[in-house]
């Protein structure tokens, strides 16, 4: 007659029982079995930095041991549990809802990464803006106003891994000047266009990127008053600065006319424009900058300042500047504008990655 097991021996198998139990309901083995599958295509820096200090929450209802279960090293090693369905829909939300949020803060960090790109003239992104701008009180009678678009692609080329150059193009298109002396009437049509060229270095030293190279003027203006009618050339060079947001630099050239018409006084003048922007972490950028003209010629500057407001955005997957803002004109000649201006626009952006 087999022998009756004993009262210990029977207590061991009700505990393993139960083990086994609690082994194939929790879902920590769930858990281990979904965080361990890394996406390809994110770098591990990315996967992970966004969900430090909120993962932890989590743990407390996906791991066994803080439920209280009896899971432990030596489960691990008894095969895999069976999921309960249940269990399998939580986890899985609570994972695709961290992964979700890491997606969107990394669709943040571009903007940024945009709005800090375009802040930067040097920067190797490819750039089409276009922007509208209003001048008032133009002319000696104070009664004229300017209305204009500058288209100004900016495309960068690499020449080698370590120097790449910046071909940035202003081509301006007026709608409507009137006012600019009495008698003058209006004009419409192209003015002159510029071409500057930068040679820069690939990399950053200590935050500054560097570029210099020629600039032209083209007589592209398609009436006397739009344009100098002259052929121009003469150096131009940046000096950008970086750093936890902001941007400080400068953008500078000078222009000697060399040919073109007789009848038009020569070009002999000075651009400056000197640039303070804050981007923030949510691709927000205002920017103070100037762009002031010095001619050498009549010893007369044009000397507006300009405060922008941007914000980089999608528009059917394409990623687009808009901006707005208002300028002020500290020095004029009595046949250009006075006061308050205005500018608004967008600009469309090609990132290389």
């Amino acid at each position: 007659m087999p022998k009756a097991p004993s009262k210990s021996t029977a207590t061991m198998v009700t505990t393993i029982a139960n083990v086994k139990k609690a082994r194939n309901e929790s879902p920590f083995f769930l858990y281990r079995k979904i965080s361990t599958r890394r996406p390809a295509p994110l770098h591990p820096s990315r996967l992970y930095e966004p969900l430090n200090g909120r993962l932890e929450p989590y743990i407390g209802l996906l791991d066994g041991q803080r439920m209280g279960g009896a899971v432990t090293a030596s489960n691990l090693a008894n095969g895999p549990p069976k999921a309960d369905p249940k269990r399998v829909l939580v986890a899985s939300a609570v994972v695709a809802s961290l992964f979700g949020w890491g997606g969107a803060a990394l669709a943040q960090d571009d903007s940024k990464a945009l709005a800090e790109e375009l802040a930067n003239p040097l920067a190797a992104l490819i750039s089409v803006p276009f922007f509208g701008n209003y001048n008032g009180e133009v002319g000696s009678e104070r009664e004229g106003s300017q209305w204009f678009v500058n288209i100004q692609p900016v495309v960068p080329f690499d020449l080698n891994p370590d120097w790449h150059v910046i071909s940035r193009t202003i081509l301006p298109v007026m709608f409507s000047q009137n006012g600019l002396f009495p008698g003058s009437g209006s004009q419409s049509g192209l003015r002159d266009t510029t071409e500057g060229l930068y040679f820069s270095p690939s990399r950053t030293f200590n935050g500054f990127t560097l570029g210099a190279g020629p600039i032209f003027l083209l007589p592209t203006a398609t009436d006397e008053l739009l344009g100098a009618g002259k052929w121009g050339a003469g150096p131009t060079g940046v000096v950008v600065w970086q750093g936890s947001g902001w941007t400080v630099g400068i953008l500078a050239w000078h222009n000697w006319s060399f040919a073109g018409d007789a009848d038009h006084a020569d070009v002999n003048e000075t651009f400056l424009q000197p640039v303070l922007a804050y981007t923030t972490s949510r691709a927000w950028t205002f920017t103070l900058q100037g762009e002031d003209t010095y001619n050498w010629e009549t010893g007369e500057w044009l000397a507006p300042v300009n405060f922008l407001v941007s914000k980089v955005v999608k528009v059917g997957g394409q990623p687009v500047s808009i901006v707005g803002g208002v300028r002020y004109w500290i020095d004029s000649p009595d046949t250009g504008p006075h006061g308050f201006g205005g500018r608004l626009g967008m600009t469309f952006l090609f990132p290389a990655r």
